[in-house]
């Protein structure tokens, strides 16, 4: 631990993990608590945000487990009320809630496709709108959106809507980060390129014959030659979040162990 984080107030939605092991919110809420912060887990699992929590508690620092709904406006200003009784203010707004619906616009549904638009971009709407005015009050913060490197190319699976979705996220941080650079506010994005968190074996693993398939794949497709973890993610939002980019906003950063720069492996 550094303190990079210390005396801050936290707030990461999606802080839980979708099974066994380090998703990136999890280890998002674990990494700025470890720098100091006390931190609100929010997820729509209460449970998933307790077991954030508690892992927090037990190393020492202070944590608060909520449930919160992002596609509801209701639920998210509940939550966001709740911190404020909590921290009394709100230093980081962290946003990792995201999901992936497969198929192209032929496949998907329209009700689908709005799920996925809601929940990746919805999201980032809502919790903003929420929190942006303590910020406001505050004279500063610092908002960290998970985008993904499927916001800026293709990654070789057929989802439209993520696609379009994360390439949102991009551009709504950058209006955040400009609209609101004038009031101390900065705001960056991470994009994950291939990660190793239990999310790929719940919602990518069927695209291939079997996990160990998808493992070696995913590897192949990373310059570096292996899969990222969500510590790679964490260490990343850390960063922005924290005093040491305080002259860094509007930034979208690919964490792909050079993905980003190779030629896409044809499919």
């Amino acid at each position: 631990m550094s303190n990079r984080l210390q005396g801050k107030i936290a707030l990461v939605f999606g802080a839980g993990s979708s099974g066994p092991g380090w998703g990136n919110g999890k280890a998002a809420a674990v990494a700025y608590a470890r720098e100091g912060a006390r931190v609100v887990c929010l997820d729509l699992s209460e449970e998933a945000a307790r077991e954030t929590a508690d892992i927090i508690s037990g190393e020492g620092q202070e944590a608060l487990a909520l449930a919160v709904d992002v596609t509801s406006a209701p639920s998210v200003e509940a939550a966001t009320e709740a911190a404020l009784a909590w921290g009394g203010r709100i230093d980081i707004l962290h946003n990792n809630v995201g999901v992936t619906l497969p198929g192209g616009p032929v496949e998907l549904d329209e009700t689908a496709f709005q799920r996925a638009m809601d929940i990746n971009l919805g999201s980032i709407f809502r919790t903003s709108k929420c929190v942006l005015p303590q910020m406001l009050k505050q004279g500063g913060g610092a908002i960290v959106n998970i985008s993904s490197l499927a916001a800026t190319r293709w990654t070789g699976y057929p989802y439209f809507s993520y696609y379009a979705a994360k390439a949102a996220v991009n551009q709504a941080t950058v209006a955040l980060a400009m609209q609101y650079a004038p009031h101390g506010i900065r705001a960056n994005c991470v994009m994950p390129g291939m990660i190793d968190t239990p999310l790929i074996y719940k919602q990518i693993s069927a695209h291939y014959a079997s996990v160990e398939e998808m493992v070696s794949a995913r590897a192949r497709a990373v310059p570096m030659g292996r899969m990222g973890t969500a510590w790679d993610v964490a260490k990343a939002a850390v960063f922005l979040a924290s005093d040491e980019a305080a002259f860094i906003t509007g930034v979208c950063l690919p964490v792909d162990g050079g993905q980003s720069c190779a030629v896409p492996a044809p499919h």
